[in-house]
């Protein structure tokens, strides 16, 4: 039971690991090259999108990992414990800097958006490679921890 545990926790954790991987390396390059309105309004929509599922998978890929810890205690599970610190720290951050302005985001169109609308988005972007940065390293340690 325990490796099926581990196994279904690295695809859950890597699976989401490529969605936000695709986000900063090749659907954010998409919508910032379009025209400002198509730009704005494809990062509005997929703001509602993802801010909508996202949560979930963060959340679930962190209690998989809790779980995986605290069931394979016996076995040594200092990588694993390792992940999971760092899926709360990419939950943390999410929840500070990521959300308050995908929530502003998900909410203009052209008509209401802000003046800084653009600043706004990069700063997302910069806090968006430093999470993906964290959870991949956390996949990382499930990788290796299935060794």
């Amino acid at each position: 039971m325990l490796n099926a545990l581990e196994v279904v926790t690295t695809v859950v954790v890597g699976l989401m690991v490529g969605v936000e991987f695709s986000v900063a390396f090749v659907i954010n390059p998409i919508l910032n090259a379009l025209p400002d309105d198509a730009n704005q309004m494809g990062h509005s929509h997929g703001g509602r999108m993802l801010g909508a599922v996202m949560p979930f998978w963060y959340i679930g890929s962190l209690v998989l990992a809790a779980i995986w810890a605290i069931a394979g205690w016996h076995h040594g599970t200092g990588l694993v414990i390792t992940a999971a610190a760092l899926l709360v720290v990419s939950v943390i951050m999410s929840l500070l800097l990521l959300v308050p302005i995908n929530n502003r985001n998900k909410t203009w169109t052209p008509e209401n958006r802000p003046e800084d609308w653009k600043e706004q988005m990069n700063r997302w972007d910069r806090f968006h490679y430093v999470r993906v940065t964290v959870i991949i390293a956390a996949f990382t340690l499930l990788v290796a921890a299935l060794t």
